[in-house]
């Protein structure tokens, strides 16, 4: 190995939460890092923001209001990036979450830095008609032909966006979600004991079709008492979508769910079920929950959805199932249940076989670091 060649330039990594850039981009910081740049994760403080530093970069602290309620704390939050910015004079900014593909971008353009954007997804922001929803596409039109790269993770996300004029076709580019980590994840069958278990990773969220999932887990249990129903993530987040602790708990007490919390070891949750599930009519980017759970063998339940419905081949490695309709989505995970064990490890397989065909993290990291390179050469 020869000696590592120490690069000047300076790369910033934001998020609207720590817990994002350490959950879902940590080997993209490592392997950056490894490179030999200087990077800086920014994102607001929380409990994850300790271990970011671990990874070799700079933590640096920026107020996001994740809920966007108040409009003054969003200019706040542009004025900070543009402080950040001056300050450490990036040379390439990588943003992801909507408000810092916005606030981070316009700010990292007056400070002269390269900003590559994630686009994971755009939520509701093309199917409400509120004003926060009109007022963010305007945002975006004015914000996005600002940077040099524009990555989709579906070809949905990236059609609309040139259908809207929003950004020009030459600085778009399609990634394989943000990947799994086929090393950490890795294939796991489910116990033969007689048990069909679900499980649904998210926030708690009722875009994801968290109420769905409960409806039909109501259905199933009646029919199938040997089956449990179990829900991981955070909960009573700050969105207007958000579930309560309060309907959460009026939900477990019916005896139909099982609320886990959330877990740093994911991994070990999704071993222990047969089959994972995430009912979204949410405009997703590809949900990381369900690529993670596809790399350990696990059969997935989905919506024919834009970004949920690239992880499912449908009928081969699970069931894809109508946006918003509870008795859909408990006619698919039936016949999660009516397959048996074996059927679902063959199942389970399939998905692994496809995620490593498909959505590797290591092309994403690749991708990211050709990125970089790319636009560090641009004028």
């Amino acid at each position: 190995m020869g000696e590592l060649i120490v690069l000047s330039q300076k790369i910033a990594i934001t998020s609207n939460t720590s817990w994002y850039l350490y959950n879902f981009r940590r080997k993209t910081i490592a392997a950056m890092v490894h490179e030999g740049y200087q990077v800086f994760a920014i994102a607001p403080y929380d409990e994850y923001s300790a271990r970011l530093a671990d990874l070799g970069c700079k933590f640096i602290h920026v107020p996001i209001d994740a809920g966007g309620k108040y409009p003054v704390n969003d200019i706040k939050t542009f004025l900070k990036f543009c402080r950040i910015y001056f300050k450490i004079k990036p040379d390439v900014v990588l943003n992801f979450t909507p408000k810092n593909n916005i606030y981070s971008t316009l700010a990292g353009k007056l400070a002269g830095a390269a900003c590559i954007n994630n686009i994971a997804g755009l939520g509701v922001l093309f199917i409400n008609e509120n004003l926060a929803s009109k007022l963010a596409r305007i945002l975006y039109r004015i914000s996005q032909p600002l940077a040099r790269k524009l990555f989709f993770q579906n070809e949905d996300d990236r059609q609309l966006f040139l259908k809207h004029g929003i950004a020009p076709a030459k600085i778009t580019d399609r990634l394989p979600g943000s990947g799994a980590d086929l090393t950490r994840f890795k294939y796991t069958a489910a116990p033969d004991d007689g048990v069909v278990r679900f499980l649904l990773i998210a926030r708690m969220l009722y875009d994801k079709g968290i109420q769905q999932y409960v409806e039909a887990a109501a259905v199933l249990k009646a029919n199938y008492p040997n089956t449990e129903f179990l829900l991981l993530g955070f909960l009573d987040v700050d969105n207007p979508s958000a579930v309560s602790e309060r309907t959460m708990d009026t939900w477990v007490s019916m005896g139909n769910v099982k609320y886990l919390g959330t877990s740093d070891a994911v991994e070990d949750e999704i071993a222990r079920v047969d089959c994972v599930v995430l009912p979204s009519y949410y405009r997703e980017g590809v949900p990381k929950s369900l690529l993670e759970a596809g790399a350990m063998g696990k059969p997935l339940v989905t919506t024919d959805n834009v970004g949920c419905r690239e992880t499912v081949d449908d009928g081969m490695n699970g069931f894809l199932c109508a946006p918003r309709s509870s008795q859909d989505l408990a006619c698919k995970m039936e016949k999660i249940i009516l397959a048996g064990h074996q059927q679902r490890l063959m199942m389970g397989q399939r998905s692994r076989d496809k995620m490593e065909r498909e959505f590797d993290e290591r092309v994403v990291i690749n991708k990211y670091l050709d990125a970089i390179k790319e636009v560090l050469k641009m004028p």
